[in-house]
């Protein structure tokens, strides 16, 4: 089949850590050739010049888009990404373009590719959630070619919104696969990096919701004061940059001086697992709160709207749901270590191998690059 050139775009340090463990796997591989496009959130200072650890990883080909994406505006963003990568991928001319997720950068290479006639992967479609992000994954489904899916659910969805079936691949979520590797680095080891001498402690990830940005303010207000009011241990880490991150970090100025609190603008992925599976809990409403703390069975506090339809309590039975009510959240804190119980919702370690299986075939690229919509009712 020729030696195929794949391009990843990744706009965020959650994404890269998510197609991480597949990007290596292609590096390594003859039959192909890995392309890196990094831009968006990665490029920013304020939220830790990302990019350097994507730089670290040694990959041969890495461009990094800077001034694309950059404003306060997520529509000008897209539009310079799109701009940006249009202008790459004549240049690379890759025979597919891998996208993960639900952010704005996401669908910008989504758009690019399927415009150029280039096949697109979307990785972990047919998701939901509960803000504008659901509707962004969607759209990126329907330009998307193949899905990678985390699970069976997930099909299911994107066979309702039309898509056809043989083009939709169950594999799990990648990042379970450096989860459960043997290669992480000791917690002695991580602790000594970020400077951190807890010995106890939880992590506190709170993203703003945008369809609630008049309510941001009063909503970290309460979680803020309810991390405080136990006199635990927290590491912080940074939102995302979306409308209202910047309410969040000022709340977040009232942890300075206050030595149970350490507040990061962001750790290496790996470092990030292993505090993870060192925490006491997972406070907030970052997807690692429902997805990733499964994995290692620790309790998670998952705070408002932000995850909605993401996951089952039934299911996901280490994850107490409260809204940002101060007496909600300190009584849920209180019941945290009742909660320490794995979930094995989205894949088992074993999607590198599954993905690279399925990209090793010839047929794979056999593929009609024209999809059809398949009405719900012929399945």
């Amino acid at each position: 089949m020729g030696v195929k050139r794949i391009l990843f775009l990744t706009g965020t340090r959650a994404d890269y850590g998510k197609m991480k463990p597949l990007m290596r796997a292609l590096e390594k591989d003859k039959d192909f050739e890995l392309f890196v496009f990094v831009c968006g959130m990665h490029l920013s200072e304020k939220f830790g010049n990302t990019y350097m650890e994507v730089l670290k990883d040694g990959y041969r080909n890495v461009y990094i888009a800077y001034g694309a994406g950059q404003t306060q505006s997520s529509s000008v963003n897209l539009g310079g990404t799109i701009s940006c990568l249009s202008g790459y991928v004549e240049g690379i001319k890759p025979d597919m373009v891998v996208v993960h997720g639900d952010r704005m950068d996401a669908l910008a290479g989504a758009v690019v590719g399927a415009l150029h006639n280039i096949f697109v992967a979307h990785i972990e479609g047919g998701e939901l959630s509960g803000t504008i992000d659901e509707s962004i994954r969607h759209a990126i489904s329907k330009f998307a070619h193949i899905h990678f899916v985390c699970n069976r659910e997930a099909k299911s969805r994107l066979i309702q919104l039309g898509e056809e079936e043989g083009r939709i691949f169950v594999i799990g979520s990648p990042d379970i696969d450096i989860m459960m590797s043997e290669s992480l680095p000791s917690l002695e080891a991580v602790c000594r990096k970020y400077e951190l001498d807890f010995s106890r402690y939880g992590i506190l990830m709170y993203h703003p919701v945008t369809t609630e940005y008049g309510e941001i303010g009063q909503k970290i207000r309460a979680v803020v004061a309810a991390a405080g009011d136990r006199h635990r241990n927290y590491i912080v880490i940074y939102p995302n940059n979306d409308l209202g991150s910047e309410v969040i970090l000022n709340e977040y100025k009232r942890f300075a001086g206050n030595g149970r609190f350490r507040v990061y603008p962001s750790l290496r992925f790996e470092c990030f697992l292993t505090l993870l599976k060192n925490a006491d809990f997972i406070m907030g409403n970052s997807s690692a709160g429902v997805r990733e703390s499964g994995v290692y069975g620790i309790p998670a506090l998952d705070i408002g709207t932000r995850q909605n339809g993401r996951y089952s309590l039934q299911k996901a039975a280490n994850v107490q749901h409260v809204t940002e009510d101060y007496e909600e959240i300190l009584a849920a804190l209180d019941r945290t270590d009742r909660y320490r119980i794995p979930a094995l919702l989205y894949g088992r370690g074993d999607s590198t191998a599954l993905f690279m299986e399925i990209v090793r075939k010839p047929e794979f690229w056999n593929t009609e690059i024209q999809k059809h919509f398949v009405d719900y009712e012929m399945y």
